[in-house]
């Protein structure tokens, strides 16, 4: 099956940037999270239904990679890919690119599916582990 990647656009304002103009390093964590959710958005899963059924996506583990500074105002690209999906988890790959398509960061994140009120990993439902599947 080939893997399908989603690009998210996203454009860099002042808030986003550091004393020295560039993105800060914890805003690429943002971008990204904006862009996943976005993603599954567009695969008819929202987030907010999680929440009502006391369940949710939480960032289990990151590695973060940064390779060249963003600044104000660039438009920047997030491009996410299905790396790995279980039961329970789903590790995504995404790769941020500025318009002259430099690869400024890239981040590894497994995100888990959890109980909330148990605090405990559970299976992630078969509808959206279905959407899943279909992209990866």
């Amino acid at each position: 099956m080939q893997t399908i990647e989603d690009h998210f656009q996203i454009r860099v304002f002042y808030e986003d940037t550091d004393a020295g103009g560039n993105v800060y390093h914890a805003n690429y964590l943002n971008f990204c999270e904006r862009a996943r959710t976005e993603w599954l958005r567009k695969l008819g899963i929202s987030q907010s239904t999680f929440l009502e059924q006391n369940a949710g996506f939480v960032v289990r583990k990151l590695e973060m990679d940064n390779l060249a500074p963003a600044k104000l105002d660039d438009l920047l690209t997030v491009i996410t890919t299905i790396e790995q999906l279980k039961r329970a988890s789903v590790s995504f790959i995404q790769q941020v690119f500025n318009e002259q398509q430099l690869c400024m960061c890239r981040i590894k994140v497994v995100v888990a599916y959890v109980d909330l009120i148990h605090a405990k990993p559970c299976a992630i439902p078969n509808n959206i582990l279905g959407a899943l599947k279909s992209v990866s």
